[in-house]
């Protein structure tokens, strides 16, 4: 693995692929038309944008397509991450495939933020979709809209494999030193089941702007616990020196934020993903970042 994926992530635009590859599922060049590198508002084809969301594409019947702009957080293995400079993950070839489903659109580009900075990027218009494995809730669901979700997940507790700590329930989180990423579900399970029962003193709660970093903590001795996503875990566990202690079921599931009111680019979405799965792509993916390591 190289050394990118370990990387804090920045912000920059990634241009991707047009429409031109509708025989595959998942584009294996991730540099597209326009290289690897890009700026805001270019998209692959070239065309100039002043906003996220107004550019169009000649479509194949002669119309016009609405270029997109996604927003992800990468440090979220394997739904976002960086591998050799290029950014790849389940969320990322998901929402290509969907989006070459959706009629009427095309995904110009890719820019990545910290995970608590998404949903201003998104409400600001710098991006038009989110896909970085955020859970629907009411909260969220106040300022921005979602797809139907695509993923259900549980939290699990990681601690640094062959310590001496070994917890089996979040009491047993009770006195240790504990992080999250900001703006996640396991940050809220944090604050709700611990913190705000008295059960973890607050200087006892470490926030980190992505899960490579609070994980590094952990393998550091630096942290006790985190408390993160079930499959993101697991891929921690899998190459990181961390066990998972034990699996907090929540319930959550996952969904592509779009903007309050974008209900044109919600139907299109919801329509791309259920033709992403009923023609076995969608089983696919899975297979490729949730079973590869066996």
């Amino acid at each position: 693995m190289a050394a990118d994926p370990f990387a804090p992530p920045m912000e920059l635009c990634r241009p991707v692929p047009r429409n031109d590859h509708a025989q595959a599922h998942v584009p294996e060049d991730r540099r597209g038309a326009g290289g690897a590198g890009g700026t805001d508002g270019e998209t692959a084809g070239g065309a100039a944008t002043t906003a996220a969301g107004t550019a169009t594409a000649d479509g194949e019947d002669g119309g016009s397509d609405t270029a997109i702009v996604a927003g992800t957080a990468p440090g979220f293995r394997p739904f976002e991450m960086k591998e050799g400079g290029e950014l790849v993950g389940f969320d990322v070839d998901l929402l290509e495939a969907v989006i070459e489903q959706a009629e009427g659109y095309t995904l110009s580009g890719w820019q990545e933020f910290e995970f608590s900075s998404l949903i201003p990027a998104l409400t600001s218009e710098k991006i038009d979709t989110i896909a970085a494995a955020m859970t629907i809730n009411d909260e969220r669901d106040e300022t921005i809209d979602f797809t139907d979700p695509y993923y259900s997940a549980n939290q699990s507790v990681l601690v640094r494999e062959g310590g001496e700590f070994s917890p089996s329930s979040l009491a047993d989180l009770s006195g240790q030193v504990v992080g999250a990423q900001t703006g996640t579900t396991g940050e809220g399970v944090v604050q709700d089941q611990l913190i705000n029962r008295s059960e973890l003193a607050e200087s006892n709660y470490n926030s980190y702007g992505n899960y490579v970093l609070a994980v590094e903590d952990l393998v550091n001795g630096n942290i006790d616990a985190i408390v993160i996503d079930e499959p993101v875990a697991a891929t921690f566990a899998s190459d990181r020196q961390v066990d998972v202690a034990f699996t907090y079921e929540t319930g959550e599931e996952y969904g592509f934020g779009i903007r309050d009111g974008a209900s044109d680019l919600q139907s299109a979405l919801d329509s791309g993903l259920e033709a992403v799965r009923e023609a076995g792509t969608y089983e696919d993916l899975t297979k490729k970042w949730f079973e590869q390591d066996g």
